[in-house]
């Protein structure tokens, strides 16, 4: 399977899924594809891509307080399940959708 979701701890949850193909935007600004109003978060903070082979990328769009997998600062990473992807002080946990 080669969709994804990540998924935050918050009740109610923030929930983004992406499908195989597709590549969204995560910011606080209403043309972002994935809106994450919270602290710390750019306006157009990162991009996540689903590509053909299953694989899901993330990319840093020269975000004011960077973006970081698993601890680590990061341009581009790609990730995995169980990896966990923080953009401002959100922290989401990345998995295969089912």
């Amino acid at each position: 399977m080669s969709n994804w979701v990540l998924q935050d701890d918050a009740r109610p949850a923030t929930i983004f899924r992406l499908m195989k193909g597709t590549a969204k935007t995560i910011g606080r600004a209403a043309d972002a594809d994935f809106i994450l109003d919270a602290p710390l978060v750019s306006r157009v903070h990162c991009k996540l891509t689903a590509d053909n082979s299953g694989q899901l990328v993330v990319e840093d769009l020269d975000s004011q307080n960077g973006t970081f997998v698993n601890g680590k600062k990061v341009d581009r990473a790609t990730l995995k399940a169980g990896d966990r992807l923080m953009v401002g002080r959100v922290e989401f946990a990345v998995e295969r959708a089912v």
